[in-house]
């Protein structure tokens, strides 16, 4: 089996996207995005605002509550050079941890313009509540394409605080354009609580106060868990086939809480929102299988073919998670923090989700697999269809409902 999906070609997840029909801003109004819904055999459009009432009876729809971080620090040299570092990870610290620290912290980083970096640190001054912040970035050694980057800063202040004052949000290349001051709202979901993301989980991004109120009216359940999104989710598959491609490291993390709702809802319709979602939902999984057969394992790191390698012995997602909780209880947490680069592509046998409400995603993306696992080759309609009827494409575009 691993061998025919390592051998899928790229280019079989093709399509013409019109530079024109990727959004460049959100619309005034989140929940009044499109919203193309396949549920069984039936497609039919909708707007956002119309999913409480679109969900199966006893649906449980699962969020990540990631936060984007503003990731882009601009330094000024004194010769008038602009050098970006980009935050993209903790080095050797766990990101809430490294959020928590007042006074150092160090992180991996792409650098742009870094060849008018010749030596020394980096210097910069910003504004904060009730004075300001000095920023020093001390680059050291290469890390493949990025630098591992030593930052100092004055004021007492969290790092969180201190990149939330100096930073700037993250937009997507594809959107060629520099953030505005309304992207710090708008490319951010309503719900985001944890910092730590570069890019936003953006199926979240429809959702308003007025919709998660009425699925609260409805009595749909919800659960928040956390998968901190990097920069590779916008790396684009460029080898001819998928098994050449490797992906990207994110964290991920649940509460004991979180896998006890899950266990219980076990056996009715769980929409995730967001591949995010998906991802952590299936990895965790995955890893319940893992300590089914080595309870003595002392992390969690779903490796990109896991699932193709390992037996699960027909596990049902609910004893999965009960190992879990169970290896959790053993070392006194309440919480797993974890890794993830799982690869969901055609030929995967989703384990948890019954259902998915996502964005558009790129040509020849790791998500355009993801969703193509979900609803085999209808993908192929459903995105016709969105291009024949002016759906917005992509992070600020419209959205989709499956339910196979």
């Amino acid at each position: 089996m691993l061998s025919d999906l390592r051998a899928i070609r790229i280019e079989d997840y093709d399509y013409p996207l019109p530079e024109e029909r990727i959004a460049r801003y959100p619309l005034a109004q989140r929940d009044q995005s499109q919203l193309l819904t396949l549920r069984g055999d039936r497609m039919e459009d909708h707007r956002f605002c119309e999913l409480p009432s679109l969900l199966p009876d006893d649906t449980l729809l699962v969020f990540n509550d990631t936060r984007v971080i503003h990731a882009r620090l601009f330094f000024q040299k004194e010769t008038g050079a602009t050098i970006e570092v980009f935050c993209l990870e903790p080095h050797g610290m766990a990101i809430s941890e490294a959020f928590e620290q007042r006074e150092r912290c160090t992180w991996t980083c792409f650098i742009g313009n870094n060849k008018k970096w010749k030596a020394g640190a980096l210097s910069g001054q910003w504004p904060v509540a009730g004075g300001q912040v000095t920023l020093t970035a001390t680059r050291r050694e290469a890390v493949g394409n990025a630098w591992v980057v030593d930052f100092e800063w004055t004021g007492g202040l969290s790092f969180a605080e201190v990149i939330e004052a100096a930073g700037v949000i993250p937009l997507p290349p594809y959107m060629n354009r520099q953030a505005e001051a309304s992207d710090a709202v708008r490319y951010q979901t309503v719900y985001a609580h944890h910092d730590g993301s570069v890019a936003a989980p953006t199926a979240g991004l429809h959702f308003t106060p007025e919709v998660l109120n009425t699925l609260k009216t409805k009595g749909v359940p919800t659960e928040y868990i956390t998968l901190h999104v990097g920069a590779g989710t916008f790396k684009p598959v460029s080898t001819d086939t998928i098994g050449e491609h490797e992906m990207h490291v994110e964290p991920v993390r649940v509460t004991a809480d979180n896998l006890r709702h899950l266990i219980a809802h076990a056996g009715h319709p769980l929409v995730a929102v967001g591949t995010t979602t998906v991802r952590t939902l299936e990895s965790l999984y995955w890893f319940g299988v893992q300590l089914q057969r080595d309870p003595s394992l002392t992390h969690m790191h779903i490796r990109q073919w896991n699932p193709y390698t390992l037996d699960s012995q027909n596990l049902g997602y609910a004893d999965a998670y009960r190992n879990i909780l169970r290896w959790m209880e053993q070392r006194g947490t309440d919480h797993l923090d974890g890794a993830t680069q799982l690869m969901i592509a055609p030929g995967y046998k989703y384990r948890v989700i019954s259902g998915l409400v996502t964005n558009f995603h790129q040509p020849k993306s790791t998500l355009l697999l993801l969703v193509s696992a979900l609803i085999g080759d209808r993908w192929r309609e459903v995105y016709d269809h969105a291009l024949a009827n002016g759906y917005r494409f992509l992070s600020y575009g419209d959205s989709c409902f499956f339910l196979p």
